[in-house]
């Protein structure tokens, strides 16, 4: 059947082109930590993701790496689950659809 990461990203990916955006997978040569998705929106919105297996846990580099992006008020999601995904696509989805842009 596969990895359960493998379902959440394939989740993640199908559901953010659903909205018309793209899932890019992110590597930062020289910047370990970071997370590894830059979701780019129609709304010009981008917001960075994380995903993680269901029973993965973040690094304390991931996590210093994700207080750095907070404080510059950029959007930062960890996703484990496909329970967690469908929620960050329906608020997503929501922020589209609303207007709505919060960080």
């Amino acid at each position: 059947m596969g990895k359960p990461e493998n379902k959440v990203e394939t989740r993640f990916r199908d559901g953010i082109k659903a909205l018309g955006g793209r899932a890019y997978k992110f590597v930062s040569p020289g910047c370990s930590g970071v997370p590894d998705r830059v979701v780019c929106l129609p709304d010009g919105r981008v917001i960075f993701v994380e995903l993680k297996s269901p029973k993965g846990v973040m690094s304390k580099l991931q996590i210093r790496r994700k207080a750095e992006l907070l404080q510059m008020n950029q959007s930062v999601f960890v996703l484990s689950t496909t329970e967690q995904v469908d929620n960050f696509l329906r608020k997503i989805r929501g922020e589209l659809y609303c207007g709505i842009h919060t960080p």
